[in-house]
């Protein structure tokens, strides 16, 4: 049997880590996704957001900054919504197509070229991401990756790479909420 790790230890350790992986963080390139943001905004774009897992509950809580935090009360709105929230539309695709269909086909339904397409993948290699990404370059949208890793298949599909340099899933996706937090923040405070 393996031994049990000193709880306060095993806390301190990760919360080090962490430190490390936000550390890997390119701050240029968080900023020019709040750049790439300000502009869909100025200019009537609606921003896509997707994930899967963790990365999908960061997607959801990302959209929810910035339609009340950054948008209420404004003259000007972000026209963002995150193709993660409508499980009977995910659902459908999973079981009438593939489940890597479920986010390139909303895409088709609602996209058009200068919309920005932000995907959220840990790995950086999930199927319905990369079709995401794909579709999203094919019609002239721009699209920001939030990986991990070394960026997977992804990284190099996007205009705009914001990698953690982190191989432990946890600490990725604790620091893609960390830069979702950088950019929504920015807008709820100083936009």
């Amino acid at each position: 049997m393996p031994k049990r790790t000193d709880p306060h230890e095993f806390a301190a350790r990760y919360k080090n880590t962490l430190q490390q992986a936000l550390d890997t963080i390119d701050l240029g390139n968080v900023c020019q996704a709040i750049e790439i943001l300000a502009g869909a905004r100025a200019n009537g774009r609606t921003i896509f957001v997707c994930g899967n897992g963790g990365s999908a509950a960061t997607a959801s809580h990302f959209v929810s900054d910035m339609v009340k935090g950054a948008s209420f009360q404004r003259a000007s709105r972000f026209r963002i919504m995150a193709l993660t929230d409508s499980l009977p539309t995910i659902t459908a695709y999973s079981n009438d197509l593939d489940f890597e269909h479920i986010f390139s086909e909303q895409l088709k339904n609602f996209a058009k070229a200068g919309d920005v397409v932000l995907m959220i993948s840990g790995s950086g290699n999930s199927p319905n991401i990369l079709r995401a990404a794909e579709y999203a370059n094919s019609i002239g949208c721009r699209t920001i990756a939030l990986a991990g890793r070394d960026g997977g298949r992804l990284g190099p599909m996007a205009e705009l790479l914001i990698r953690v340099a982190e191989p432990h899933m946890g600490r990725i996706e604790d620091s893609h909420m960390a830069v979702c937090h950088m950019i929504s923040f920015y807008f709820i405070e100083h936009s």
